[in-house]
């Protein structure tokens, strides 16, 4: 049920209990995150074979690792033989395979049972057939982004699609050369509040104003609350002043090479539905991944990525994390006073959206097609 006879200038927002129904979240779980391509780990993470990492996808926990081949590989965390958690750790590494801590079923890197108590007794027991279930699994721009999907949707369409409408093309972003850049600082962070609030909140700079005064000092035209990002290929230009995207303006770090003459000095910011946010400026690269765990708790994992020699000379990147980790505080408390009001008898059929939020619109009707699907 949402809000009926608006002004031409409002449109309804979902109810609120988008935000706060564990089965309607359940319903997500399953028809967006466990169907769609979800975005995992930097592969840098994963840089020696043996090196593992595991992550909530939906309702599965998946353990991603680089096999001895060098390449990546993606399986369902769960031992075939009494479904016992494979990896109760979140990282860390093994030398040659993986071993249930139930029964000892040991699996190499390659996901192929190899061993198992009394396994020579039981001849007749298919080696792959019993090995660990595959997720698929893709590389760009530096990580590793997973589907559970028996047949995924194309990655070019929804991902690369993604950024097409945003910057008009996908060489606009391989400008930035995201493979080679290095994590300079990673920040996670526990959201007390809906994945849906953290995106509509991300897509939306009505609030800028009121609650973003260094981003706003930095970018002007975020001021007025129409965030022109979301025009296709505009960067949000800084400041005259401004000489960095650092939080007090002053000069940034080396430009990224590949950055063309247009992009200089311009902030933009993209969305790859379902969990990714994706933020580019000359000289770093800010990436968001959302690792929804509940109908109130969303965790939030931020990379700030930056050319190879400026993280290995150990420069300062202090005033450079600072802007945008204020301002991932300052949306992230938004969102958390926004969820108790997703309960409130108020909301129950939802609220409104200004025209500069219309956009967001677009987002509500993607969310039921995927639940009605």
């Amino acid at each position: 049920m949402t809000l009926t006879n608006l002004p031409s200038s409002l449109i309804s927002t979902l109810s609120g209990e988008h935000y706060t129904d564990p089965e309607i979240f359940a319903l997500e779980q399953e028809r967006i995150f466990e169907a769609m391509w979800f975005c995992a780990a930097r592969a840098s993470d994963l840089a020696k074979p043996g090196q593992f990492r595991t992550y909530q996808v939906g309702r599965e926990s998946v353990l991603v690792s680089r096999s001895r081949d060098g390449s990546i590989k993606a399986f369902l965390n769960v031992c075939r033989h009494r479904g016992a958690k494979l990896c109760t750790e979140e990282s860390g590494e093994v030398k040659r395979a993986f071993q249930c801590p139930y029964h000892a079923w040991t699996y190499g890197l390659d996901g192929k049972l190899v061993a198992a108590p009394n396994l020579t007794s039981m001849p007749d027991i298919d080696r792959v057939e019993y090995g660990l279930i595959n997720v698929h699994v893709r590389e760009w721009l530096g990580f590793v982004w997973v589907c559970l999907a028996d047949t995924p949707p194309s990655f070019e369409d929804d991902v690369l699609g993604a950024i097409i409408e945003r910057l008009g093309d996908v060489e606009s972003i391989e400008r930035y050369g995201i493979d080679d850049l290095q994590v300079g600082r990673r920040i996670t962070y526990d959201v007390k509040a809906n994945w849906k609030l953290i995106i509509e909140n991300f897509m939306e700079c009505y609030h800028c104003a009121t609650i973003h005064p260094e981003l706003t000092e930095v970018l002007p035209e975020f001021a007025d609350g129409y965030a022109a990002q979301y025009y296709v290929g505009h960067g949000a230009e800084f400041g005259e002043e401004v000489q960095g995207f650092t939080v007090d303006g002053s000069e940034g770090l080396d430009r990224i090479p590949g950055v063309a003459e247009e992009q200089d000095r311009r902030y933009y910011a993209i969305t790859v539905k379902p969990q990714v946010f994706i933020n580019l400026v000359p000289d770093h690269v800010i990436f968001h991944r959302m690792y929804p765990v509940a109908h109130d708790r969303t965790v939030v994992e931020c990379d700030w990525l930056y050319l190879p020699h400026v993280v290995e000379s150990g420069k300062d990147v202090d005033r450079s994390v600072e802007l945008f980790h204020r301002v991932n505080l300052q949306d992230f408390d938004a969102c958390e006073r926004t969820q108790p009001g997703m309960s409130s008898r108020a909301y129950a059929r939802g609220g409104v959206l200004v025209p500069s939020e219309h956009h967001i619109g677009g987002f509500h009707t993607w969310l039921q097609k995927m639940l009605s699907a």
